[in-house]
C-alpha cells in the first residue's frame, strides 16, 4: 500500500503542478469511510484560499485530469463533500498481495528504518526495595513491546534497566531488614518510621537467619545488601514469567564510585549554573528557560535524583546510541526536563533522547475498584496478578490502551473465557484458523497461485485483504509514535474481519480451487496475526 501511495502522490503533484503551477503538501490517508473508497486527498481543501475557488470546482479538475493518466491499480476517482478526492481501488491490487505475505512469512512487516543503528530503552527501572508492583508491570510491558517494535524496525536495542543502589531507601530498606531480624531473635528493636511494611522484610530476615545465625551486628551492612540480592532476585523472576529479559543492569552508585557526578557537578559549576542557598545546593534552571529552580544538593549532602540520573543519562549518550528511551511513570513528569537541561547546558546533544510518560493502573472487578489479597502490604504484586490472570492477558491489557491514558485493569474480563476478553477473541480466531489449515493440508496450497486468489471477490473477503495489506504500516507508525497499542487494535480488528469473513465463507468446500484460495488466504491472515503477536510478547496457540 506504502509503494501505490507514493505512486498516486507522484501523479497527483504532477497534475497539480500542470494545473495550477502549484506544490502542495496534502495528505494521501486510508479512509476512514471505506464506502467512498481506499484511499482520500485533501489537496482541493488545500488549495481553496490560494485559488479563491470552491474545493468541490478544484476537486472537479483535478479528478478530470487523474482520469487521463493510466492508474493500473485504481478502479475509480469520486469526490465527496467538503472536497474530497477519493480513490477505490482494483480487487486485483489487493488480491495480488497474498503471495507477498506468504513468502516474507516471519518478515512480514519488518522494515529497515533503524537499518544500522542503535537504540537503547530503559523501563522498569524499579529500586530494589521490595517486589514489582502493577505499575511497575505496565512499564515493563510499554517497554519491552516498544524495543520489540524497534527490533522490527531494523534497530540493534539494548534493553536496560537502571536501579538506586546507594539512596535513601535502600538505608531504610537495610533498617527494616535489621529491625525485623531482632524482633525475630526476640530482641527489643524499634522498627523504622518509614520503614518498608509487608511480610516480604520478615521473609528476607528470616533467610538472613538461615544463612548468617545470630551473629550479625547492628552496624552490619550484610541487612542491606542480602535484601538488595534477594528483591532482585524476585524481580528478575517475576520479569522472567512476563518473558522480558535485560541487556544490562546498572546502578546509581556506579557514578559515584567512577567519578562522573563529582565531573558533572564540576562542569555546571563552571557554567556558575550551581550555588549554595539555605545549606544547600540549587540548580539555577531559571536560566535555562524554567520557572524555578531545583534543589541539586540536600543540607544533608544527600544529592537529588535529579544528579545522579544526569550522569546516567551523560553515560548513555557516551555510549553513542542513535536513540535513547526512558519509560518513567507521570510522577518524573517534573524531574526529567531538568535533566534535559543540565545536560544541553553542558553542551550535550539531546534530540535523540524521547521521554514517554504512562498513567498508572487500577484494577477492578465488575467495574469497581478491587483489592486483590496480598501479603506484600499495601499493593499489589505482579506475581500476585500473573497467576490471577495469567502472563498474556496481562501484557495485552497493559498495551491496549494508550500510555497517555489511565488504565483500567478489569479482572472480571480478564478471566472471562469468551469474545468479550480481547485477548481470548484474538487467540481463538488464531486457534480456529490453525484447525482449518490442518483439515485442509491434503489440499497442499501452492503459495504462487495468484490465478486462484483472482476468486476471492466476496466482500468479506476484500474488507479482509484490505486490512491485511496495512501491516507494515501500522508497524512504522509505531515506530514513529512508539504506540504499542495501535498493533493491539490492529489484531483486534483483524481477528473481527476474519471472524466475519469466516461466517459468510465458507473455506473448505466441494470447489477445490476456491477451497485452495482461501486457505491461502486464512495462513497470510495467520502469519500476520503470528508476527504482531510476537511483537506484543503474546503467544499464539494452536489449540484453544
Amino acid at each position: 500500500m506504502k509503494i501505490l501511495k507514493y505512486q498516486l502522490d507522484k501523479e497527483i503533484q504532477s497534475v497539480l503542478k500542470k494545473l495550477f503551477s502549484q506544490k502542495v503538501n496534502f495528505s494521501l490517508m486510508n479512509s476512514r469511510n471505506m464506502k467512498f473508497g481506499d484511499l482520500s486527498c485533501n489537496a482541493p481543501l488545500l488549495l481553496t484560499k490560494k485559488l479563491k475557488k470552491s474545493p468541490i470546482e478544484i476537486g472537479e479538475k483535478i479528478i478530470n485530469e487523474l482520469n487521463k493518466i493510466n492508474l493500473d491499480s485504481v478502479k475509480i476517482i469520486t469526490l465527496t463533500n467538503p472536497g474530497f478526492i477519493n480513490f477505490k481501488i482494483k480487487n486485483c491490487f489487493f488480491q495480488s498481495k497474498i503471495n507477498t505475505i506468504l513468502l516474507k512469512n516471519k518478515n512480514y512487516g519488518r522494515n529497515t528504518i533503524g537499518k544500522g543503528k542503535t537504540a537503547n530503552v530503559e523501563f522498569v527501572s524499579a529500586n530494589p526495595t521490595g517486589p514489582l508492583t502493577i505499575g511497575h508491570g505496565r512499564n515493563a510491558i510499554l517497554g519491552d513491546s516498544i524495543s520489540n517494535i524497534l527490533e522490527w524496525s531494523g534497530y540493534k536495542v539494548t534493553r536496560e534497566y537502571y536501579f538506586n543502589n546507594a539512596g535513601r531507601q535502600m538505608r531504610i530498606l537495610g533498617e527494616s531488614v535489621k529491625a525485623r531480624y531482632f524482633q525475630i531473635l526476640g530482641i527489643n528493636t524499634k522498627f523504622p518510621d518509614e520503614g518498608y511494611q509487608g511480610s516480604y522484610i520478615k521473609e528476607i530476615a528470616e533467610k538472613i537467619i538461615l544463612k548468617y545465625g545470630e551473629k550479625l551486628d547492628h552496624k552490619d551492612s550484610k541487612f542491606k545488601d542480602e535484601a538488595e540480592i534477594m528483591i532482585f532476585k524476585q524481580i528478575k523472576s517475576t520479569l522472567k514469567k512476563l518473558e522480558i529479559n535485560f541487556d544490562q543492569f546498572t546502578n546509581e552508585k556506579t557514578f559515584y564510585e567512577n567519578g562522573d557526578i563529582e565531573s558533572l557537578l564540576s562542569k555546571l559549576n563552571k557554567k556558575k549554573l550551581l550555588y549554595q542557598k539555605n545549606g544547600a545546593t540549587w540548580f539555577k534552571t531559571t536560566t535555562l528557560g524554567k520557572e524555578k529552580d531545583r534543589v541539586y544538593i540536600k543540607k544533608s549532602g544527600e544529592p537529588t535524583y535529579r544528579v545522579p540520573d544526569t550522569a546516567y543519562h551523560k553515560n548513555k549518550i557516551d555510549r553513542g546510541f542513535d536513540l535513547i528511551i526512558d519509560i518513567f511513570g507521570t510522577d518524573h513528569a517534573d524531574a526529567y526536563p531538568d535533566v534535559l537541561s543540565a545536560l544541553k547546558a553542558i553542551n550535550l546533544k539531546t534530540d535523540h533522547i524521547k521521554v514517554l510518560l504512562y498513567q498508572f493502573v487500577t484494577l477492578l472487578k465488575n467495574g469497581k475498584k478491587y483489592k486483590m489479597s496480598t501479603r506484600k502490604a499495601n499493593f499489589v504484586t505482579m506475581d500476585e496478578l500473573i497467576k490471577e490472570v495469567g502472563s498474556d492477558v496481562i501484557r495485552f491489557f497493559f498495551v491496549m490502551r494508550s500510555m497517555n491514558t489511565h488504565l483500567d485493569f478489569d479482572i472480571s474480563l480478564a478471566k472471562d473465557q469468551s469474545e468479550k476478553n480481547p485477548v481470548f477473541y484474538l487467540q481463538y480466531a488464531y486457534a480456529r484458523i490453525s484447525s482449518i489449515i490442518k483439515r485442509g493440508n491434503q489440499l497442499k496450497i501452492n503459495l504462487k497461485t495468484e490465478k486462484l486468489y483472482k476468486k476471492l471477490s466476496h466482500p468479506s473477503e476484500i474488507l479482509l485483504l484490505k486490512h491485511m495489506i496495512i501491516f507494515p504500516e501500522i508497524i512504522e507508525n509505531c515506530h514513529d509514535n512508539l504506540e504499542p497499542q495501535n498493533i493491539a487494535n490492529y489484531l483486534q480488528e483483524l481477528a473481527t474481519r476474519f471472524h466475519k469473513f469466516y461466517a459468510k465463507c465458507r473455506v473448505i468446500s466441494d470447489d477445490k480451487d476456491i477451497s485452495k484460495a482461501r486457505l491461502g488466504l486464512i495462513l497470510a491472515v495467520k502469519n500476520i496475526m503470528a508476527n504482531g503477536l510476537k511483537i506484543l510478547g503474546i503467544s499464539a496457540p494452536e489449540k484453544m
